[in-house]
């Protein structure tokens, strides 16, 4: 049975206490994956009390935990980012308030659902960790997004599952115009990658029932 998701009440306990309600902040102002160590530095405390706040703000469904590919010895590096459906009465931006600027973005301009994602993805700031494996770049992009990836790669093809939908109760009422935007958004996040990956089409499913599928296939020269 799937669990249930934190509700508004366990968010907002979880923000109760001061220190851990500024680590929030902390990470969702930023533009890229926080690790312990920068909230470390940055507020002053040991590793332990930092591990110790963001495992509550993980439990409530604030921020997300990631383990960063390994370089070199030691530890995995764990990286944190504000949850994709962390409600916007914390002070985040929601999902329904990122579609709505979408949407307004397409009324200003006039441009289609699909070229308004693909520029949002070609202006977003590919992380670190990843910036090396266009498969990881798409993948890290639309998890945080929201939409829970899962990948399988072979040969030169790679199928990417979008396991949930964030924008679920509009995309029952007009697929096409959010469909599109997210197969603009992956292309964004492709282009990024100069050349290395490219997205072929999105296979949509219910998206009460999400899975959609994202087929992509890596450019000869860049499928190791």
């Amino acid at each position: 049975m799937a669990s249930q998701a934190p509700t508004l009440q366990e968010q907002a306990r979880a923000l109760g206490d001061p220190t851990r309600h500024a680590i929030f902040r902390y990470v969702a102002d930023a533009e890229t994956a926080i690790d312990v160590a920068e909230l470390t530095e940055h507020f002053g405390f040991n590793h332990n009390a930092i591990r110790q706040h963001l495992a509550k703000l993980v439990s409530a469904g604030l921020v997300t935990e990631a383990q960063a590919p390994i370089a070199g010895r030691g530890r995995p590096r764990l990286s944190y980012r504000v949850h994709p459906g962390a409600d916007s009465r914390w002070g985040a931006s929601g999902p329904y308030e990122r579609l709505s600027l979408l949407l307004s973005e397409m009324i200003r301009t006039g441009d289609s659902a699909v070229e308004v994602g693909r520029r949002v993805g070609r202006r977003q700031r590919l992380d670190r960790d990843v910036a090396d494996d266009p498969v990881a770049v798409v993948v890290e992009a639309m998890e945080r997004e929201g939409f829970e990836p899962t990948v399988r790669v072979r040969g030169d093809r790679v199928d990417v599952v979008l396991g949930t939908c964030p924008f679920e109760t509009t995309a029952l009422a007009d697929p096409d115009i959010v469909c599109s935007m997210h197969l603009g958004l992956a292309q964004g996040v492709a282009e990024q990658t100069d050349g290395r990956i490219a997205v072929d089409e999105l296979v949509r499913h219910d998206p009460r029932r999400a899975k959609c599928r994202l087929h992509l296939h890596l450019e000869p020269g860049h499928d190791d």
